[in-house]
């Protein structure tokens, strides 16, 4: 799958937090958030493994009740059914990655295939 760069098809999971699925495979989904600051997103888990980057910004990130302090370049990985969540201390963009595939992010025209 090759996928061009556009601006559009942002999903609001969540007031200040967007989501738009980049690309996705047999075993694995690329996903970029954009993250208002002042944002929260709430502790929760997935049977997902999930690997991130952060392109920009700042976030105070909590995988398992550790508590990280994320800046541009800093990268991680939660194991899948591990409690984490994020506030938001600035703008930020994310690259992240999941797998398997999260269901629940792929294209609504593409669900199911």
């Amino acid at each position: 799958m090759f996928r061009k760069h556009d601006d559009g098809g942002y999903n609001l999971p969540i007031p200040g937090i967007e989501q738009k699925t980049l690309v996705y495979g047999e075993k694995t989904l690329m996903a970029e958030f954009l993250l208002k600051k002042g944002s929260i997103l709430p502790l929760h888990t997935h049977p997902h493994e999930q690997t991130g980057y952060l392109v920009k910004g700042r976030i105070r990130l909590s995988i398992d009740s550790e508590e990280y302090d994320v800046k541009p370049g800093d990268s991680w990985c939660i194991p899948g059914g591990v409690e984490h969540g994020a506030a938001i201390v600035e703008d930020a963009i994310a690259v992240e990655v999941f797998s398997p595939v999260r269901e629940d992010y792929l294209p609504q025209d593409e669900k199911g295939k």
